[in-house]
């Protein structure tokens, strides 16, 4: 028997469930498959447990540079039983119990795509409906090291969901995943080392905000090589990994921590048999996140950024014009957060994708704690950056990037600026709550060449 629905959405993290609780809340019938957790990896083993591990190492940081306090002492089981907390236990009972109590039929298991016109979705169960949401997500990539399947190898996900604390971690990347558990990792006591094959950490962010990351991380004790690549792996009779690298040298470790990178989840869903492409970043879509007709994406299977609040962005897109209320994606000015210790935060253009287009820039950069008297109020022993680029020709605001406590948070205002093309003469009328590290923006934007 054939189940017809008004959509089906296949693979529930942040974007899928964004698209699915708004059709719901409209009335449409929907029907969501999943074949892990309602949820996603965001949810489950990325930004949630990611995040949640952090605080407590940070908390002690912050400890330390405030003045009459005392350091607090971690406790590793209370960080992990919080951890599984807030995972849920990974138990995604309560989130499948409630999607059906909104009327949407949740059906466990692999998704395949078996006809269109309408398109037909096989997962156990034959399901039919004209519009199709692909939110499939992506898988971490484990880089083609010779040997590495030899040694004990963690990526995000036995990383955020580690029981214990491994004495020495090898880290393979210099993103997103490999800063914020490295630096968790080495303040948690491990002994870390990044190996980075390129020239700096943080590879599509202005190589100075990757600087200064490396920089932080050093700080805690970890041991950051950049321009190093790992040639070949092998075990040793006691189970650990050395990691031969290129041009010489070696690195001993209990565990190696691949963070290099994802690649989409488009593999098995039937498509390339429906005659839709799918290209080596995902699967290709328009501004309004269509695939063809009726067949829609959100989320890292797009390809088009792989961060959770793009995926969020997409669903609202995805969902307002299966709605009626045509949308086109805008990705201008979306912020790029490191929840690290400082915060690593940029959005917009970096200086030398500026010049690869062409514009005639201007570029600022300040150290906030000679500018300004948050940091000093923050901690007895502040530190941060702000860079900012704009656009010498039209006064506008092209990228900005920070190294700071918070500055996930305040980057939003740069972000906003981008987005809308706010003149720069209208940002520097602002007037910037005093003391916070909103008001260095005031003062890089002044010192832009006129």
């Amino acid at each position: 028997m054939v189940e017809r629905f008004d959509a089906i959405v296949i693979g529930m993290g942040p974007g899928g469930e964004t698209v699915a609780s708004r059709l719901a809340a409209a009335g449409r019938r929907v029907a969501v498959v999943e074949k892990e957790l309602i949820g996603g990896e965001c949810g489950y083993y990325a930004c949630i447990p990611s995040k949640a591990l952090l605080r407590p190492p940070e908390v002690r940081a912050e400890a330390r540079g405030a003045a009459g306090t005392a350091e607090p002492a971690l406790d590793w089981e209370g960080i992990r039983d919080y951890r599984d907390a807030m995972v849920r236990h990974r138990d995604d009972s309560r989130q499948v119990a409630g999607y059906e109590e909104q009327g949407v039929e949740v059906v466990k298991g692999e998704a395949r795509l078996t006809g269109r016109d309408p398109w037909r979705v096989a997962a156990g169960r034959e399901l039919t409906a004209p519009e199709v949401v692909l939110a499939t997500g992506s898988s971490p990539l484990v880089p083609p090291v010779e040997g590495l399947d030899s040694v004990e190898v963690w990526t995000n996900r036995e990383a955020t969901a580690l029981d214990r604390i491994p004495s020495s971690v090898a880290v393979i990347g210099g993103g997103a995943v490999a800063v914020e558990m490295g630096q968790f990792l080495v303040r948690m006591g491990a002994r870390v080392v990044l190996l980075e094959r390129g020239g700096h950490l943080l590879g599509r962010e202005d190589p100075r905000l990757g600087a200064a990351v490396a920089e932080a991380l050093r700080a805690d004790g970890a041991d950051v090589r950049t321009g190093t690549a790992v040639r070949r792996a092998r075990r040793t009779a006691d189970g650990s990994a050395v990691l031969e690298l290129d041009g010489g040298g070696e690195v001993s470790a209990e565990v190696v921590l691949a963070a290099t990178g994802r690649v989409p989840n488009t593999s098995g869903l039937g498509l390339e048999e429906l005659g839709v492409p799918v290209g080596r970043r995902g699967v290709e879509v328009d501004d309004r996140c269509r695939v063809a007709e009726g067949l829609w994406a959100v989320g890292d299977a797009t390809g088009t950024a792989l961060l959770t609040h793009v995926a969020k962005y997409q669903g609202r897109v995805v969902a307002d014009n299966l709605l009626g209320r045509e949308r086109h994606a805008d990705y201008t000015g979306v912020p790029r957060v490191l929840f690290t210790d400082p915060e690593a935060a940029a959005v917009g253009l970096t200086p030398a994708q500026a010049r690869e287009m062409g514009l005639k820039t201007s570029y600022a950069e300040i150290d906030l704690t000679a500018e300004l008297a948050r940091p000093w109020t923050y901690s007895t022993s502040p530190t941060g950056r702000l860079g900012v680029l704009a656009d010498h020709r039209h006064g506008v605001l092209l990228g900005a990037w920070a190294l700071a406590p918070m500055a996930g948070e305040w980057i939003h205002s740069a972000a906003l600026a981008i987005r809308e093309r706010i003149p720069i003469d209208r940002l520097t009328d602002g007037i910037a709550q005093f003391p916070t590290y909103s008001e260095g923006y005031l003062v890089a934007l002044e010192r832009l060449e006129p």
